[in-house]
C-alpha cells in the first residue's frame, strides 16, 4: 500500500497491556486526542478477546480517519477490518504476512540488527519498519540489543527507501534529532501510557515532532 505516513502519521500509538483501559478504549482516546495511527498490541489474549477489541479499535480508528495495524497477526487484522499488521523480524514470516494481506493492507516489521534491515530491503514485503529499541524499554519481556543513536542511523541507512520508526524508550525531546537522523518517525507506547495521561502525553509527542510535519494532527483520509 503506498503510503505517506512519515507526512500524515509520524507518530504511532501502541495500545498497552496492564492499563486497566479496553485496548480500544485506548484506541478511542488517542484517536480523540489527534492520534491517526494506532497498533493494537494484545499479548496472549484470547482470541475471542482480541478479536472482538480489534473490531472496536477499528471502528475508533476509521471514525478518526486513522489507521489501525494489529501487532503479531494478520488473521486478526483481516478479520476484525484493521488496516495492516506488524510482524516480528523473520522474512520469511515477512513474505507469507504479505502474501496473506495482499496488496492493499499496510504491513511492518520489526527490525533490530542491520542484517534483518538488508533482509527486509531483499524481501520487499515491508511498507515500514520498526527499528529498536532504541533505549532500554520494561515493555518487551525479551529486550533485543539496545541500538543508541548510532544504531539507529546505520539500520535506516541499512533499509534505503523503507520508512522507519523508532521504538523503544523514546521521549519528545528525541523527535526532532531522530528526524535528521532519518526516521519517518517514532512508535510509542509506556511514555503514551504514563499515568493514564494519554491525551497530555500522546500532545507532547505531537508538538514534538517538527512542525513542517504537523498534518499528523489533522484528519487524514485513508489510503
Amino acid at each position: 500500500m503506498p503510503l505517506e505516513p512519515h507526512v500524515r502519521f509520524p507518530v504511532m500509538c501502541l495500545t498497552q497491556d496492564g492499563t486497566g483501559i479496553p485496548h480500544a478504549e485506548q484506541a478511542a482516546r488517542l484517536c480523540a486526542a489527534g492520534a491517526r495511527w494506532i497498533q493494537l498490541r494484545m499479548k496472549e489474549a484470547p482470541r475471542a478477546l482480541w478479536l472482538e477489541e480489534a473490531g472496536a479499535a477499528a471502528r475508533a480508528c476509521h471514525a478518526s480517519g486513522a489507521l489501525l495495524i494489529v501487532n503479531d497477526s494478520v488473521e486478526i487484522a483481516l478479520a476484525s477490518g484493521a488496516d495492516g499488521a506488524h510482524i516480528g523480524g523473520s522474512d520469511g514470516a515477512w513474505a507469507e504476512a504479505r502474501r496473506a494481506l495482499g496488496p492493499h493492507h499496510i504491513l511492518g516489521g520489526t527490525v533490530n540488527t542491520p542484517a534483518e534491515g538488508r533482509r527486509a530491503v531483499a524481501c520487499a514485503s515491508l511498507d515500514y519498519a520498526g527499528v529498536g529499541p532504541f533505549r532500554f524499554t520494561s515493555t518487551k519481556r525479551r529486550l533485543a540489543p539496545v541500538l543508541g543513536w548510532d544504531g539507529v542511523r546505520r539500520l535506516v541507512a541499512e533499509l534505503g527507501e523503507i520508512p522507519a520508526w523508532v521504538i523503544g524508550g523514546v521521549t519528545p525531546g528525541d523527535l526532532a534529532a531522530l528526524r535528521e537522523a532519518g526516521a519517518a518517525g517514532v512508535a510509542v507506547s509506556s511514555s503514551i501510557h504514563r499515568e493514564g495521561r494519554l491525551e497530555d502525553n500522546l500532545r507532547a509527542f505531537l508538538d514534538a515532532w517538527p512542525r513542517s510535519e504537523k498534518e499528523a494532527r489533522v484528519p487524514a483520509q485513508l489510503p
